[in-house]
């Protein structure tokens, strides 16, 4: 679970977005109407969330000492205006977040741990400086308080902290994600440590000033705590969840911790009162078989702990990854009929504890997967009554997970029917997210369990008359076009396109089309998540060319420049689609100023790095007729020969695939070797590809995937089995003799289940369906074929109408996405590579025969 994804979820209910000041709609929730009006001499602009205020003439260094000033939702408005009266009468440039509703954002449990707290970042221009202003900061907002910022160092007891890091924006691709970085004594750039906890990079000296104020964190005698913490359960925003053990006895607990004024709901209640209220509850259900019992309540290092009992046993999401059988390459009639068997049991099991909480007078208020836990006996627990409250004081839950959550219209113990009702279709199809974004689809769903797995028509219609919205039931048809018996992707893949060109925002400058979180961090007009993968999808896809967004693209380049050269989230990539639109100038323009950076680049990867940019260079010299960028691209190949030998073993994080493991080089090797027809180059990109075979293993089912941890494997696009695949489809169509072609059906049997939770092209359904088709159109496959034929069926499971067409949810399914990598224009792709024989993504392959052809 990626915490990040919280905090877009506030500013809108369809797509994930930044709060700003205009969209919360709320009275006084702009921090501006509260503030006085900015002399002559300073600038303000806004950023993201942030509103930056910068004094003329004031030249900041790129990186240094930062004051960050925390505060809650009671206090924001005065220790700000404290804070903005400091600094402009001393001309110290500074940044503040601009609505009350984003503090409560980015303070709420599940937001980054990272970011908590911080309701304004003050940049020092030295360390004297530093110095002065905390000091002075310090004696003005004495006896402020505010969430503690766990990635700096408090200075005295009061909200103002320091840290070192980046005052400009510099970027680096580290596992697959663009980070912020800084630069290192030699100059590289290395990340912006921006971990839940202080460090200062080992090059940096910590100002003297503050020695004791970190003697005072590191002060206390760990002795005295009266448990032993074995090891870390679980982290939010709001505190951690620890396996312990009590030293007076030796008894295993699990400790709950809960920091002041962070971990907010929408109430503005803050974690240490939620956590009072399980005290309290789980004290009113003592001796229930299921229930945690608590054992003691204390106060340490201003934070609030309750232990209480051990409840054996993985999460009930937990559970149904391990044994969910459309997860698996094949699920015969006797797993499916297993696992339901199983599958009502655990439901009927959880149904009989919920009625003996009841019993107490208790509403749980907070059911879902991860609070229910299953044993080795497939005996059940519940855990974490935060949400909880008595039936005499009834608290509605302004905390959920999503698809699981009561609507407003649900009283008393129909608080927990609800989610009950969603457990018991999710336990078959776990899909409830894409419910929150169209209640429509209900039926549906619960027509694809009946039919799979045998439900009865009465288990189905209680499910649906619980779930039914009460108030406001949707009108949309449950069922799409993906459901007719014999679907006409023409009009499939127009009803995509609308949905698409419906989301369009060209009065916004931050971005033309909503998409994944990941725009607001890499721009919003690259290939991945930005404008020009979305108008390459249509193009390429056969929806047309739409010149005035194409005028878009171009003119956020020319206003904002991309922030890094590479394919998928820099500058290459948007000069690729300008250049096949006809817009020359522009296209060469992006690729001459990036070149030094270029030379500076060390990442080897198609996203950002070099293999993304050589395999552009190669499509220059093939459109312009121009050897000299052929000749550039081969000597990026040769910095790439180079490094592959020196590449490091497969780690605990995985990276292959084909946007940021080696497939993306060997396919660059790859085509080198086309154009040459050097030998050479071909046993690179077998090399290449050995490397990223050597991060899979054979998961349970037999196939092969990337190994990611102890625990998971990967069978996606971006990082996983498909992306390594596309690749060694097309080095097979070369090299057929060679070893490493063997290890291809095991890759591609990863790509036939039935069930996958996202519909993406890198991270889900839409791309092991390209996949499949790219290698069925070299070497067909009946079996293939079929699961080709079930894919494009269950995209439909996803897709939501919007705009009078149809959408789809992006990256945790929480709100819709139009981007390639995560959304409706990878999808949309990915159908147009099946069905029309279109390439699935540039670089792989030109328009061949149409997998479904004459079938």
């Amino acid at each position: 679970m990626d915490l990040r994804y919280e905090a877009f979820c506030f500013a809108d209910r369809r797509f994930y977005d930044l709060q700003s000041s205009t969209e919360s709609g709320l009275p006084g929730d702009d921090f501006a109407h509260q503030l006085p009006a900015l002399p002559d001499g300073w600038v303000q602009a806004e950023r993201n969330v942030w509103r930056h205020l910068h004094p003329h003439g004031v030249q900041l260094p790129k990186q240094g000492w930062k004051i960050h000033v925390s505060a809650g939702l009671d206090n924001a408005t005065a220790v700000l205006k404290a804070t903005f009266d400091y600094c402009v009468e001393r001309r110290i440039p500074f940044k503040y977040l601009q609505t009350v509703s984003i503090v409560l954002a980015r303070n709420s449990k599940y937001a980054p741990r990272e970011g908590s707290g911080k309701l304004i970042t003050v940049y020092p221009t030295s360390t004297e400086q530093l110095e002065q202003v905390v000091t002075e900061l310090a004696q003005l907002l004495d006896g402020q308080h505010g969430a503690y910022i766990l990635s700096d160092l408090r200075y005295g007891k009061g909200p103002v902290y320091v840290r070192y890091g980046g005052f400009s924006e510099q970027w680096l691709e580290v596992d697959g994600q663009q980070v912020l970085a800084i630069e290192g004594p030699d100059g590289e750039l290395v990340a912006d440590q921006r971990k839940p906890v202080f460090s200062v990079p080992e090059w940096v000296q910590l100002p003297e000033f503050l020695a004791p104020h970190l003697a005072e964190r590191n002060a206390g005698d760990p002795n005295a705590f009266p448990y032993r913490i074995k090891s870390s359960l679980h982290f939010s925003n709001g505190g951690g969840v620890y396996l312990a053990t009590r030293k007076s006895d030796g008894k295993e607990v699990v400790l709950k911790e809960a920091r002041p004024h962070a971990g907010l709901d929408r109430e503005g209640r803050d974690a240490v009162a939620r956590l009072e209220l399980e005290h309290q509850i789980l004290t009113r259900l003592a001796g229930v078989q299921g229930v945690p019992a608590v054992f003691d309540r204390f106060t340490e290092w201003e934070h609030l702990f309750v232990a209480m009992e051990f409840m054996p046993g993985r999460s009930l999401g937990q559970w149904l990854g391990m044994n969910y059988p459309l997860t698996h390459k094949e699920a015969d009639d006797e797993k499916v009929a297993a696992y339901k068997e199983r599958a009502l049991a655990l439901v009927h099991k959880v149904d009989d504890l919920m009625a003996r909480v009841h019993e107490r007078g208790v509403v749980f208020g907070d059911l879902h997967t991860m609070n229910i836990l299953v044993d080795e006996d497939d005996e059940v627990s519940l855990i974490d009554f935060e949400l909880s409250s008595t039936i005499e004081d009834l608290h509605r839950p302004t905390l959920g997970a999503p698809g699981f959550q009561a609507p407003a219209d649900r009283e008393g113990f129909d608080i927990d029917a609800y989610p009950l009702a969603a457990l018991k279709l999710w336990i078959f199809l776990p899909l409830n997210a894409v419910l929150e974004l169209s209640p429509a689809k209900l039926d549906q769903h619960v027509q694809v369990v009946k039919e799979r797995f045998g439900l009865d028509d009465e288990y189905c219609r209680g499910v649906v008359d619980v779930l039914r919205p009460r108030v406001d039931p949707p009108t949309d048809p449950a069922f799409t076009a993906f459901d007719d018996a014999e679907p006409d992707w023409t009009v499939v893949r127009k009803e995509i396109a609308t949905a698409i060109l419906h989301s369009a925002t060209p009065q916004r400058t931050d971005r033309l089309f909503p998409g994944d979180i990941e725009q607001f961090e890499v721009g919003g007009a690259n290939f991945a998540y930005g404008a020009a993968g979305v108008l390459h999808a249509l193009e390429a896809s056969g929806e047309g060319r739409y010149p005035e967004h194409e005028d878009w693209l171009i003119r956020s380049v020319r206003r904002e420049p991309p922030k890094q050269p590479g394919f998928y989230v820099g500058a290459h990539g948007i000069a690729h689609v300008l250049e096949d639109f006809g817009h020359h100038d522009v296209a060469t323009e992006l690729v001459e100023s990036y070149a030094p950076l270029v030379e500076t680049t060390q990442d080897h990867g198609l996203s950002a790095g070099l293999a993304g940019i050589g395999l552009n260079l190669l499509h220059f010299a093939d459109t312009r007729g121009d050897d000299g960028f052929a000749a550039r691209a081969e000597g990026l190949a040769e910095r790439l020969a180079r490094q592959l030998p020196d590449a490091p073993g497969p780690g605990g994080k995985a990276r292959a695939g084909l946007l940021h493991g080696w497939s993306g080089p060997a396919l660059f090797f790859l085509r080198m070797f086309e154009r040459t027809t050097e030998r050479r180059w071909l046993k690179l990109a077998e090399q290449a590809l050995e490397r990223d075979l050597a991060e899979t293993m054979v998961a349970l089912d037999g196939s092969l995937q990337v190994r990611d941890g102890n625990f998971r494997s990967l069978p996606y696009v971006g990082i996983g089995g498909a992306g390594i695949a596309l690749v060694l489809t097309e080095f097979a169509a070369v090299a057929p003799e060679r070893p490493c072609v063997e290890q291809l059906p095991g890759l591609l049997n990863a790509c036939t289940s039935e069930f996958v939770i996202q519909p993406a092209l890198t991270l889900g359904r839409a791309g092991q369906l390209a996949t499949l088709a790219h290698a069925t159109r070299h070497t067909p496959n009946e079996r293939y074929e079929r699961s080709i034929r079930q894919h494009l069926r269950a995209l439909g499971w996803h897709a939501v109408r919007f705009g009078g067409g149809l959408a789809f949810p992006g990256v945790q399914l929480r709100r819709m996405s139009m981007d390639l990598n995560t959304g409706g224009a990878g999808v949309l792709l990915a159908i147009a590579s099946t069905v029309d024989g279109r390439a699935p993504l540039p670089f792989l392959g030109k328009a061949q025969t149409p997998v479904l052809a004459d079938r």
